[in-house]
């Protein structure tokens, strides 16, 4: 079955582009030039959302937003923007990777194959246990729920893998660079330790982790990250 590919962006060339690019990587393609007709495809649930920041109608930050509220599949931010500053906002909205203009395509579609792979990794694994524990947080592989006493939490899937590889690997510090490795793997190297950073500050706000003194992911000052056994 062909992974659909939504791509919102109101540069009807650049839609152009990556259509060819993604149907040439036999993907199923739908467009939207607005935000309003993105509405249309994001309950039809796509594999896959390649969003633009800046569109005519509606703020790209405020469908990634919505997006998050009820779907878990992956989100790719493209943006004209080259701060810090909007790279780390569109991460804090739930975007799980973000591109700059001007791009080649065949980054796109790097980033859209690492995007899918990691989200479908724990679907279709048969050899670990489907379920970790730790307190009162639950991490299931296949039906990817995140609970907090009972209680759903919507995670990224970034931020799933991020919490699942802290979960297995409980008692472990792990650096910013190492997650970043074990996450993103050959794409690494163009990510920054401001992103890991981000995701963290996430995921302790969602499962209602305590910043100041966190009970389930705790930072170790000048080392890195870890969940304690």
């Amino acid at each position: 079955m062909m992974e659909k590919i939504l791509i919102i962006e109101d540069d009807v060339d650049i839609r152009t582009i990556l259509k060819i690019y993604l149907e040439g990587e036999s993907y199923e393609v739908w467009e939207a030039g607005s935000g309003g007709e993105a509405m249309d495809y994001l309950d039809k649930e796509p594999d896959l959302v390649i969003l633009d920041l800046m569109l005519p109608d509606i703020d790209g930050l405020k469908i990634c937003k919505n997006i998050r509220k009820n779907y878990y599949y992956p989100i790719i931010m493209i943006t004209a923007k080259d701060a810090d500053h909007d790279k780390i906002l569109g991460l804090s909205y739930g975007a799980d990777d973000y591109i700059t203009k001007p791009f080649n395509p065949l980054e796109v579609i790097a980033r859209v194959k690492a995007q899918l792979r990691r989200s479908n990794k724990y679907t279709n694994s048969q050899s670990d246990k489907d379920t970790l524990y730790y307190k009162a947080l639950t991490l299931n592989k296949k039906s990817k729920a995140v609970k907090m006493n009972e209680k759903e939490i919507k995670l990224t899937p970034t931020e799933f893998n991020i919490l699942n590889i802290l979960l297995e690997r409980k008692g472990e510090v792990l650096s910013g660079e190492k997650l970043l490795n074990l996450i993103w793997k050959e794409e690494y190297y163009s990510k920054t330790n401001n992103t890991i950073t981000v995701h963290i500050r996430n995921l302790r706000e969602k499962i209602g982790d305590s910043i100041e003194k966190p009970e389930y992911i705790k930072t170790v000052w000048g080392v890195g990250y870890i969940i304690e056994k």
